[in-house]
């Protein structure tokens, strides 16, 4: 087959105007136009008042030689690649040992899964509870303010990106199709068909809590073994070789092989694998707060007279800033149609984030808007990014009221040094509550003055986002993680031979799809080295 790209329709077209643009590209009769399937589907909104739809498609044609010759100059025809996933080894027979998988997160969900279809059995090990208990300790915190440590929007079966509007995109390079393997799976699980084509696929909250429980469901029974609310609290680590696993209730799993996929708010477990000499350094993440517009303000602006078109859905956005001091601003997980979510996984502490459902019909959209702080600004111990986290995440619960509620300010407010004392049109949809206050201390300094530079910088690209009635909600700290396990190509800890640290915990994925790809290549390096019997 063939494929075609940039093929450039108006929202109004038919199949049938599809195929003609097929046959006017190719130069070709109708009679040798065969089949054709969509690969990718997307949209330009740079001209709001023409909107097109692009894609890329996958044709099959009589003569496929001849045209691919022909046309062999241009750039957007070219062979269909093969995205069929290959498995890298299989597992022997006399297997002395159990792989031995830390944290269900997309990377940890991702790097068990294929362990399992390849023989390996792994145990998964997970802190927190399953997918549906969790999320009922979850809305304990949003309904009623009641925090369980273990068991809440950071920590639990699907890991932190189940409670999130579920984006399924990346700009990772990805030459091996790993991304079309997930995409696969999940659709296995009972995903929409439609993420294997559109340009931006999500799923949402509800869709994910079932598709876990399937992938669950698969990997047990390929072999696999998924141990919850075992909290990993010891590595013990011999000649710098990992030698077991220890939980918290005491139980030492032995096991030479060891997935480390924690995600990037399990500090207590950073500070043992500190303590154990597995080497790790600090890196750059962002802070900032959530920003909440009515979401018909953003689909007005972006789309036009084609706001609420089926096909186009809610409209996202994607803004950055470079500040006089220096600092960049930038949105960071845009919800459509979506909430901000409490999301801390410590006492006394506020985090947020933000979450969409599969609809994205709720009626403001949500963005983190932050700013790019570096470990210049928390120097001295790898570990030092995690204590600047807990200190804005303190002073966030401080002006939230000590019970949860998020501490908010209308950008009107912000903006003018004063703080907020009622809202306006836009009521925020985090719970347990929002509480009005002066934001101008949730943050260090130069973030606050770097926000209130960017904002109006927004205003001139999507009219009305610097608002008055616009909500600010505070803070956002976990944006990505802050340290790095460094690994080597094997995937393997510099220092510590048979711990491979994965996902966005480890430093080295950002989003559901980047960590679950990043699952998969740690999974396979895992499967060589003990097919070797390394």
């Amino acid at each position: 087959m063939l494929r075609l790209t940039e093929i450039k329709l108006p929202l109004d077209h038919s199949k049938s105007d599809l195929a003609a643009a097929i046959i006017k590209k190719l130069g070709i009769a109708a009679t040798d136009l065969m089949n054709f399937s969509i690969a990718r589907r997307g949209h330009d909104a740079r001209k709001r008042d023409a909107i097109q739809l692009v894609y890329s498609l996958d044709v099959e044609l009589k003569n496929e030689a001849v045209v691919l010759k022909r046309l062999s100059s241009d750039h957007h025809v070219s062979r269909t690649p093969d995205t069929t996933y290959h498995f890298v080894a299989q597992a022997p027979a006399n297997l002395p040992s159990r792989p031995v998988v830390i944290g269900t997160g997309p990377a940890g969900l991702f790097a068990g899964l294929i362990l399992a279809q390849m023989g390996f059995r792994p145990i998964i090990l997970e802190r927190g509870k399953s997918v549906r208990e969790r999320t009922k300790d979850t809305f304990g915190l949003w309904r009623q303010g009641k925090l369980d440590p273990e068991s809440n929007v950071q920590f639990g079966e699907g890991g932190a990106g189940t409670f999130s509007d579920g984006k399924l995109h990346t700009q990772i390079k990805d030459p091996k199709h790993y991304g079309r393997k997930v995409l696969t799976e999940f659709v296995k699980a009972g995903a929409p068909e439609e993420i294997l084509y559109v340009s931006k696929p999500h799923i949402g909250t509800f869709r994910l809590v079932s598709m876990v429980e399937k992938m669950r469901t698969n990997i047990e029974s390929l072999g696999g073994e998924i141990r919850f609310q075992s909290r990993v609290a010891d590595i013990e680590i011999l000649d710098e070789q990992v030698n077991a696993v220890v939980l918290a209730g005491g139980e030492k799993i032995p096991a030479s092989h060891v997935v480390l996929a924690v995600g990037h708010s399990a500090r207590d477990t950073f500070e043992m694998l500190f303590e154990r000499g597995v080497y790790m350094e600090p890196k750059p993440f962002s802070v900032g707060f959530r920003i909440e517009h009515p979401q018909s303000l953003i689909d007005r602006c972006r789309f036009g007279k084609s706001a609420g078109n089926p096909l186009l859905g809610a409209a996202d956005y994607k803004l950055v800033h470079h500040c006089r001091n220096g600092r960049s601003v930038y949105s960071f997980c845009m919800c459509p149609g979506g909430t901000v979510v409490a999301a801390t996984s410590e006492a006394g502490r506020v985090v947020t984030n933000g979450m969409s459902q599969y609809s994205r019909n709720e009626r403001n959209a949500n963005s983190g808007i932050v700013v790019e702080v570096s470990p210049n600004d928390f120097p001295g111990h790898p570990l030092a990014g995690i204590e600047f986290q807990r200190q804005w995440e303190s002073r966030a619960f401080e002006l939230g009221g000590r019970d949860y509620r998020a501490p908010g300010q209308l950008v009107g407010d912000f903006l003018a040094g004063r703080p907020s004392t009622a809202f306006g049109n836009v009521l925020p949809s985090y719970t347990p509550g929002v509480n009005l206050c002066d934001l101008s201390t949730a943050l260090p300094d130069y973030a606050i003055a770097a926000i209130r530079e960017a904002l109006p910088a927004f205003d001139k690209q999507i009219r009305g986002f610097a608002m008055a009635d616009a909500v600010l909600t505070g803070v956002e700290t976990r944006t990505s993680s802050p340290i790095r396990i460094k690994r080597g190509e094997d995937c393997q800890s510099i220092n510590t031979h048979g711990l491979y640290p994965a996902g966005e915990g480890a430093g080295y994925a950002g989003g559901i799809l980047s960590a679950a790809v990043d699952g998969i290549k740690v999974a396979e390096a895992l499967a060589l080295s003990m097919a070797k019997g390394e």
